[in-house]
């Protein structure tokens, strides 16, 4: 018999197996994870969760895909925390100082208890990110928030209001687009596309049955 454990979901106790993850863990006990649940049925980042370990005073913050049930562990998922976007086109703004403090002031309001660090679930250091993005350094703000999964605990534990993965990610797109070297064959290869030089090659893969693809995919080449 696999080791079994108690876990308790919204204050309800389940016995389960000790390998399985939080989320494998609320579908073994029956719950059908439809909704806020990226590897399901939405995007990654989405199965945002806070637990507590029976004893421990500790809340604690994580993804249920990616974190194993421990005894005695008391769950809550959290539904999706709205995350304000600015609307912005990418081809219409720079990379200056200015862009951030008219599409997200807020990050100047940052008092410093780093409480997005503390409470991000892929341990990245949020407060670090966006006072690269105060100063204007977005080469860094991209660097640092890299790993972002948009999940939005990090904001629902902000009391400057700071919408820090939407942040982040104009960080990185201004970086993208505007501050990142060129790319030479990515550049080559979309010109191809344009060229229409894949359309031979996409109608061969179209024509492909199932078994065809995973044996194409499995014995492909691997380029060094």
């Amino acid at each position: 018999m696999e080791n079994m454990i108690n876990i308790y979901l919204y204050g309800k106790k389940y016995e389960v197996p000790s390998s399985l993850t939080i989320m494998g863990a609320m579908e073994y006990a029956g719950y059908q994870l439809v909704r806020g649940v990226g590897c399901r049925c939405g995007f990654c980042g989405a199965c945002a969760t806070i637990y507590r370990i029976k004893g421990e005073t500790e809340l604690k913050t994580c993804l249920a895909c990616q974190t194993q049930v421990q005894d005695n562990m008391y769950i809550a998922t959290l539904p999706f925390f709205p995350l304000v976007k600015q609307p912005y086109e990418i081809e219409k703004v720079a990379p200056t100082e200015q862009i951030m403090m008219q599409l997200y002031p807020e990050i100047y309001a940052c008092v410093g208890c780093n409480a997005c660090t503390k409470a991000c679930t892929q341990g990245l250091n949020v407060m670090q990110y966006i006072a690269y993005a105060q100063r204007g350094e977005y080469e860094k703000c991209a660097e640092e928030s890299f790993d972002c999964v948009m999940c939005g605990v990090c904001s629902s534990r902000c009391p400057a209001g700071i919408t820090h993965p939407q942040v982040g990610l104009l960080a990185r797109r201004l970086t993208g687009k505007y501050l990142a070297p060129k790319t030479k064959h990515v550049l080559d290869r979309v010109d191809e596309i344009l060229r229409g030089d894949c359309e031979a090659a996409l109608k061969d893969i179209m024509s492909k049955t199932v078994d065809e693809l995973k044996d194409m995919y499995n014995n492909r080449d691997f380029e060094k």
